[in-house]
């Protein structure tokens, strides 16, 4: 007889007998398999000379919740014992206490390791809004909803919408739990940036718009989201008070990247003139530039044959 078909032994019959006779006692923590749901009843399924049984009132707190689509004949679940007897013979389970339970665990594990979820906003109230993480009522706060500040119109918008958060601060006992929108956002915006940057080096050469001017130089966005500072020092090769003495907000430039370092990208338009008066001769400077007409030979033209890398 192979070890598949062999008969068990009283050995095993009596094992088996010892496993269930289980002695629950209340606040237990136990596993089962979803046996039936009938009239808002869970049938628990212990494995055990006893079924466990889960009232109405102790499904669940989470307003998203759902018996018909979180709850499967057949799944496994944990649940918490609060009766021992409900006269019939079966243990009376709390799935919402065991949730609980597990949730603030998890919550815990997510605050260190700064695990991202996707939360719904449940509703507005007082200075932020409430979302429901693994059935425990959190807490965003206005000024972490956005890496832009929202107005309270824009507040209520969200609403019924998905947005993903992470675990900002967490008290089981205090039941304390802050969620953050703004720092998700923040990460996600990190690794975009990450990759742009991946597309360009120190020495590369590109144009560019100037987008704001500020009193230590201006800000010039060369495409595809990224953009760098080019410092007063760097925009003429000659003393300047002030950029707008150069440059306006709107203006194409060519610039060159002379360093990329944490995140932020540094410009100049400097590097590229002192180049250029390099490699002019007196006659090509003459017919470069003719008072209301159109240079014969154009910097882009010029800086085509240069070829500039660190």
């Amino acid at each position: 007889m192979s070890e598949e078909t062999k008969e068990p032994t009283m050995a095993d019959m009596e094992a088996e007998i010892n496993a269930s006779m289980v002695n629950y006692r209340e606040g237990d923590m136990v596993h089962g398999i979803i046996a039936g749901i009938e009239n808002y009843v869970v049938y628990v399924d212990l494995g055990t000379y006893m079924q466990g049984i889960i009232l109405p009132d102790q499904l669940s707190d989470d307003p998203n919740f759902r018996m018909t689509e979180d709850l499967k004949i057949g799944g496994e679940i944990d649940a918490v014992v609060i009766r021992k007897d409900d006269s019939n013979g079966n243990l009376v389970l709390s799935l919402k206490q065991a949730n609980y339970i597990n949730a603030w665990k998890e919550i815990g594990e997510a605050l260190e390791a700064g695990t991202e979820y996707e939360v719904k906003i449940a509703e507005s109230v007082k200075g932020g809004v409430v979302a429901y993480l693994n059935g425990i009522r959190g807490f965003i706060p206005a000024s972490r909803l956005s890496i832009a500040r929202l107005d309270n119109e824009a507040k209520e918008a969200l609403v019924g919408s998905t947005i993903s958060v992470i675990v900002a601060e967490a008290d089981a006992d205090k039941k304390k739990l802050i969620l953050s929108a703004r720092e998700a956002e923040e990460r996600k915006a990190a690794e975009e940036l990450a990759e742009k940057l991946q597309t360009v080096h120190a020495g590369m050469v590109t144009k560019g718009i100037v987008e704001s001017i500020k009193p230590y130089g201006c800000f010039v966005d060369i495409g595809n989201g990224l953009s760098g500072l080019v410092h007063i020092s760097q925009i003429a090769n000659k003393r300047i008070k002030t950029p707008g003495e150069v440059v306006k907000q709107g203006q194409e430039v060519d610039v060159k990247i002379t360093e990329i370092k944490d995140g932020k990208i540094s410009l100049s338009m400097k590097a590229l003139q002192d180049v250029t008066e390099k490699i002019e001769t007196p006659e090509k400077s003459e017919s470069e530039y003719v008072s209301g007409e159109e240079a014969s030979t154009s910097m882009s033209s010029l800086l085509g044959e240069i070829v500039i890398d660190d």
